[in-house]
């Protein structure tokens, strides 16, 4: 193991701060390599992080708005939702693609997984391209107020560019289909 590999964290002490059904915060006292005391704290995330960037025949895609409340602010983004660990995550992206926006896809493709923010967390991502495409009627949760729109998907790829959308998930999915796109590999 590379020295820059090893753990420089010692844990003194821990507890749980704070548990839902969704998440788990840790503050732990630690001691560093360096001898200093200090604090962390963690959040652990309980269910995976998924997204599903939708393309048509004719390259338009599906985004869904709702009123995000840890930002205070209304934004846009591909169709997202939770998946539980023990699901396969694929599985976990067909359901939430049909219940918000009512597609149902005959290819998929799992583009990325990213770790959304591991400074603080341990949350993992993953990403997928859905085509071929059949319609129903979405069911969202009746919690959510969700908004559907069908654009180009250069237009949301401008809308990233430009900082009109900018969810780590959406941002990530557009730019990773753009760069397949020019390869060639979608």
């Amino acid at each position: 193991m590379k020295p820059n590999e090893q753990n420089p964290w010692k844990i003194i002490d821990k507890h749980t701060a704070y548990d839902n059904a969704w998440i788990s915060v840790t503050h732990h006292n630690v001691l560093h390599s360096s001898g200093k005391l200090g604090v962390y704290g963690t959040v652990h995330f309980k269910r995976l992080a998924l997204g599903v960037l939708v393309l048509d025949d004719e390259n338009n895609t599906w985004i869904v708005g709702q009123y995000r409340f840890p930002l205070n602010q209304y934004t846009w983004e591909i169709p997202e939702g939770g998946g539980l660990l023990d699901v396969n995550p694929l599985t976990s992206i067909k359901r939430e693609l049909l219940e918000e926006t009512g597609i149902v896809a005959d290819s998929w493709i799992h583009i990325q997984s990213l770790q959304l923010s591991n400074s603080a967390t341990d949350e993992i991502a993953h990403l997928y391209v859905a085509k071929d495409l059949t319609y129903q009627k979405a069911t969202p949760d009746e919690d959510e107020l969700l908004e559907q729109q069908k654009i180009p998907f250069d237009e949301l790829y401008e809308w990233v560019l430009n900082g009109k959308v900018t969810d780590s998930l959406t941002v990530t999915a557009v730019l990773k289909v753009k760069l397949m796109m020019l390869d060639g590999k979608l």
